[in-house]
């Protein structure tokens, strides 16, 4: 028997595996059934197309409002949700039931019911009719199977549990402290389905605004061949070296992160060649399967999509999209570099040959380098394309986009006929084990970075919402797959140019059709993951838990924390990134932040939110539901659970990033200028890859358990050398009130004040924390500056200062302060030592353990590990 015919099987078992979990597992023999799974996914991405171009407001037709635009979105999702994805194992495969058909159509029906149905719900708002509930009823049912179809139980299960206490809250049977009155059918379905409070709410506005589009373009991308080529040109640069493609898998994830948000996804493309090239070098089954894993899980991470949770963030936290990237990139960079320092260590302790001759710490301090050099350059590219858009700008006028259009399209020739002078990369496991040089692989490839740019641009540089950014690069890709095939055949002197032209537009087809069925769990997903939110906001069951949680943790954040990470993980291992995130964000995120400013903690609220995305992806590694985990085995041939844990043990450092950023905000790039972040990535990177050499027990050779303890002291030094200093000299002197209008008055640009303030809230708890009060700009007095900075004045009465008026959706406001709450104190910060002054001794002790090992390493007889 061939390999080929040994391994056709396994290749179908995979693509089986990734249909059942991203895409849908039905695929039906009948012309009717093929039809329908191939014109409604081109629709729908289609139609997503549409409504994010200006065409509809250039021809006035197809102009409709987001919660109809949602109502559209969901109903294509629900039904592909049921053609596409089996009921049950045992369902037909081959063909699409009647009866199925018949659900999915009532089930498209009642998604899409305010898009057709919007102006008499509109008019009827607060007083829903019979069949207003009837369709919303129907609707919420349907979606729920929609999503255990295309997701599993796990997301439909939590959904039931909130809804049946929307219903049954009143039952005695329940403790006090979680009773509500309940609700009624007509008020409960008016809620969740009439309204933007629940499944057509946020996250589903989304997920029809802006992901669905960054999906599609990922898909595209993919479909014209980027993933294979930054698969090849990683294995090309990394494969020579001591465990080569076990690195090289690291790089490719990241690479494949930026255009794909599933994990799952991302371990079956770049696994299914990396994984049997690593056990072929000499890693284990588990461990090769696991590396994989933790690269692809580091893959989500990744900006810009990171698993459609970036464009919630923006919308939870109300901040940019620009400023969530600029949070996510660090602990993503130095999570992916100690990855790589991980295989590189397992590499020697198997003592693993390598065709490269480069020094370990060259290696690492070469990668180090090399990952900041790419950040600087991508940077100054943009700023660069930004510089020449301006000056087109300034010498075309109104003509400059039509300028820079042609330009780029030169541009895009030239990079394909650049690529046509050397042969198409084959998409082979073979092929992966004689490559070309590198340059020779970078070459064919280079027109694949230019809608990627082009979306940096406009993202970072042009500030365009990323609908919009996502929608003229996904135009981009369009242009791409349709021309560059006929362009290398033609400066190839080939003759067949229209051929390639046919192919190039079967493979635009193909890639709208990829990217819609990647967005059916997603999309279901979103709508249930409302029904959620609207059962917490109609409820108020989300104040409970948080007491709940907080009374757990005896009011210590950190046990806090660590009860919000178990939450995360334990919802993860059954729901997706996004709805968990959306979940697990709206029930603890506030708690956080509240019970940090009691602690004296000032936690900015993207942090709690970028923490509760780190933990809801560890769960797809967490045993033992972690389905990455499971595809990752199902390539390496391995134990499922042993690969799970192993990959869970190398993903500790991804779990130990999100403690560190809430106590030090430094590494989210959080108020810390261009030079300081420089440094802080620095230090940052080195901590990481010291305490990945202390989780694996080898620094310079086998550590004893002493040195791995001290490697791991030394890396929490330099992750929080406030710790140790803020146990000598207190951080913060503490001012009477009464220098609130004096500090306010002085205080530098941009700054805050620090206060300490105490009262009611609405719900008659008392609250005594502190809180950041930014203030105005410089030239005004101190009440003056806090008006306009936090929104936010005081009055005097006995001495005392009292908040008096607040200005509504201020910053003030936001922070959940209230009229009447007395302020205590004033923080200042101290003059004492600075905290670096503890990298001293800490860089003092690793340089122990580092000559302590050399010497150890000199003794040892060659070939030998200690």
């Amino acid at each position: 028997m061939t390999e080929t015919e040994t391994t056709e099987p396994e290749v179908n078992n995979l693509e089986d595996f990734v249909a059942d979990s991203d895409t849908g597992g039905r695929l039906p023999k009948d012309a009717f059934g093929r039809a329908a799974l191939w014109y409604i996914p081109l629709v729908w991405s289609l139609y997503q197309l549409w409504i994010a171009s200006p065409l509809p407001y250039l021809l006035r037709f197809g102009v409709w409002n987001d919660t109809q635009t949602r109502a559209i979105h969901l109903g294509f999702a629900v039904l592909l949700a049921f053609i596409a994805f089996p009921g049950r194992k045992s369902s037909p495969r081959h063909r699409i039931p009647y009866a199925t058909w018949l659900i999915a159509i009532i089930g498209a029906l009642a998604s899409s019911y305010l898009f057709y149905a919007y102006a008499g719900v509109a008019a009827r708002s607060g007083a829903p009719n019979s069949l207003d509930v009837a369709v919303a009823a129907v609707g919420i049912v349907l979606l729920m199977e929609a999503a255990r179809r295309s997701l599993g139980f796990p997301l439909m299960g939590v959904a039931l549990f909130f809804l049946a206490y929307v219903f049954f809250g009143s039952w005695s049977g329940l403790p006090d402290v979680v009773q509500w009155k309940g609700a009624s059918l007509n008020k409960a379905m008016s809620h969740m389905w009439l309204t933007t409070e629940g499944v057509f709410g946020v996250a589903l506005g989304v997920s029809s605004g802006f992901v669905f589009l960054f999906v599609l373009f990922g898909a595209l991308l993919n479909q014209a061949g980027a993933g294979n080529y930054f698969l090849k040109l990683a294995f090309a640069a990394l494969g020579h070296l001591r465990g080569g493609p076990a690195k090289a898998a690291v790089i490719a994830s990241a690479a494949t992160g930026l255009i794909s948000g599933s994990s799952i996804a991302n371990v079956v493309t770049t696994g299914t060649f990396t994984i049997p090239l690593m056990k072929k070098v000499g890693f284990p089954s588990s461990k090769a399967g696991a590396i994989e894993v933790s690269s692809s899980i580091n893959g989500v991470l990744t900006p810009p999509v990171m698993g459609a949770v970036a464009f919630l963030m923006t919308e939870y936290v109300g901040i940019s999209y620009v400023e969530v990237v600029k949070t996510a990139i660090v602990p993503a960079a130095i999570s992916y570099i100690a990855l790589v320092y991980i295989v590189h260590l397992e590499a020697l302790k198997m003592k693993m040959p390598g065709t490269s001759r480069m020094h370990p710490v060259k290696f690492m301090l070469g990668a180090v380098f090399i990952i900041a050099i790419s950040i600087v350059v991508a940077g100054g590219t943009l700023f660069l394309c930004g510089l020449i858009v301006d000056a087109a700008h300034s010498l075309l006028g109104g003509a400059s986009t039509w300028g820079i259009v042609f330009a780029m399209a030169v541009a895009y020739v030239f990079a394909v006929r650049f690529a046509a002078k050397g042969p198409d990369l084959e998409m082979s496991l073979d092929s992966m084990q004689h490559l070309p040089p590198t340059r020779e692989i970078f070459k064919t490839g280079i027109h694949y970075l230019m809608p990627i740019l082009l979306l940096m641009y406009l993202l970072m540089i042009e500030r365009k919402s990323p609908g919009l950014s996502a929608f003229w690069s996904t135009i981009a890709m369009l242009v791409i797959l349709a021309t560059q095939n006929p362009l290398k055949a033609y400066f190839r002197g080939q003759s067949d140019v229209g051929d390639q032209m046919r192919q190039g537009f079967a493979d635009i087809s193909e890639g709208l059709i990829i990217g819609a069925r990647n967005m059916i769990g997603l999309a279901a997903a979103m709508g249930v993951a409302g029904i959620i939110v609207g059962a917490v906001t109609l409820t108020g069951i989300g104040q409970v838990m948080a007491e709940f949680v907080e009374f757990l943790s005896g009011g210590n954040l950190l046990a806090m924390l660590f009860f919000v990470a178990l939450i995360s993980i334990i919802l993860g291992m059954g729901l997706p990134t996004t709805a968990n995130y959306i979940v697990v964000s709206s029930l603890m995120a506030g708690v956080v932040v509240e019970l940090g400013a009691q602690n004296g903690l000032i936690v900015p609220l993207v942090a709690v939110h970028m923490f509760v995305f780190y933990f809801g992806i560890m769960a797809d590694v967490t045993p033992p539901v972690g389905l990455a985990s499971f595809a990752a085995a199902a390539i390496s041939k391995g134990d499922p659970l042993k690969t799970g844990f192993q990959a869970f043990f190398y993903s500790i450092r991804t779990a130990l990033l999100p403690f560190l950023f809430i106590f030090n905000t430094d590494l989210l790039l959080i108020d810390v200028g261009p030079v300081q972040a420089v440094f802080v990535f620095g230090i940052a990177t080195i901590a990481m890859l010291l305490f990945a050499a202390g989780t694996m027990n080898y620094f310079m050779v086998r550590s004893k358990l002493w040195e791995s303890g001290a490697l791991l002291l030394v890396a929490f030094t330099l992750f929080q050398p406030g710790y140790f200093l803020n146990r000598l000299q207190p951080e913060f002197e503490t001012r009477a009130s009464s220098e609130l209008f004096s500090l306010a008055e002085t205080a530098p640009e941009n700054a805050s004040l620090r206060v300490r303030l105490a009262g009611e809230n609405l719900n008659g708890d008392t609250i005594d924390a502190r809180y950041l009060l930014p203030l105005g700009a410089v030239g005004g007095d101190g009440a003056a500056r806090l008006n306009e900075g936090a929104g936010l004045e005081f009055r005097e009465e006995d001495g005392k200062l009292f908040v008096d008026n607040l200005t509504f959706g201020g910053p003030a406001e936001q922070l959940g302060i209230d009229f009447d709450w007395e302020l205590i104190e004033l923080d200042v910060a101290a003059d004492r030592l600075p905290k670096e002054l503890f990298y001293i001794p800490a860089f003092f002790l690793l340089g122990c353990v580092y000559l302590l090992q050399m010497r150890r390493k000199r003794k040892q007889p060659e070939g030998a590990t200690v």
